[in-house]
């Protein structure tokens, strides 16, 4: 079971390779492909029944108020279209607008996102762009129409050190200057030290613990849990200081 109320907040979905985590974001959505099926339960967003809704319903909501990064952008973008009509798609379906008004929203998305030269930008295709600036188009397409709930399956994938801190960094502006929540999946505790409010562990497609960062990292209760922390030697500052009062051997809160 999985319960974490996360408005305005970003939880964590941490936990080793092939242990769910993906297919429990694709759950949220209701795109978990044959011969996979959801059995039971209920994933319930602003009070609705997910299980329960039309695929009508699930059409209007996905890239409108939940949207999902995915693991590859070159996998995920289509690569004989431009990247400004790949942003623009969602904008004209769900907000209804002329293709020249897509255009412009289109083009300040990408200037949002971090990329300079927005309409040279909009004109290109996929594979004329980097790994890095591939998922902060990426990032756009799935901000194009202000979600309340944004799922960053591994964002971070295959990309360097620097570009991985600043779609790090992109992804925790989002959520200060908005009202989007986030669920971002990782493999990676550093990623989970350095930006979640709630963390949820998985290990063989069970939650076997969840609860706030600062609770996780001072007080593990799983031992898969308490094994993943120990193979982490540093974390950011913050959370550092406050693992301070609890290490073993330290003593009023002193290392």
């Amino acid at each position: 079971m999985m319960s974490a109320f996360i408005y305005k907040k970003t939880v964590c979905i941490v936990g080793e390779s092939g242990c769910g985590k993906s297919v429990t974001a694709l759950s949220l959505m209701r795109l978990v492909q044959s011969p996979g099926k959801i059995t039971g339960g209920t994933i319930k967003f602003k009070g609705q029944d997910l299980l329960q809704a039309t695929e009508k319903d699930m059409q209007r909501l996905r890239g409108n108020d939940i949207a999902m990064i995915f693991q590859e952008p070159m996998s995920s973008l289509n690569p004989v279209l431009t990247i400004g009509e790949q942003i623009m798609e969602p904008l004209i379906e769900h907000q209804l607008i002329s293709k020249k008004q897509a255009l412009a929203k289109a083009v300040e998305l990408i200037k949002q996102v971090g990329i300079p030269g927005g309409r040279e930008i909009a004109a290109s295709y996929p594979h004329e762009l980097s790994g890095g600036m591939l998922q902060r188009i990426m990032i756009a397409i799935a901000l194009s129409n202000e979600p309340q709930l944004l799922i960053a399956d591994e964002p971070t994938t295959a990309l360097d050190v620097t570009i991985q801190a600043q779609i790090l960094d992109l992804l925790r502006q989002i959520k200060e200057k908005s009202s989007t929540s986030i669920l971002l999946i990782t493999h990676d505790l550093g990623v989970v030290a350095e930006m979640a409010d709630y963390v949820i562990v998985m290990y063989a497609g069970k939650i076997v613990e969840q609860a706030s960062v600062y609770e996780l990292f001072r007080s593990p209760q799983h031992p898969y849990t308490k094994g993943l922390l120990k193979s982490k030697t540093s974390y950011p500052a913050e959370l550092e200081k406050a693992l301070l009062y609890t290490r073993p051997g330290s003593e009023s809160g002193q290392p």
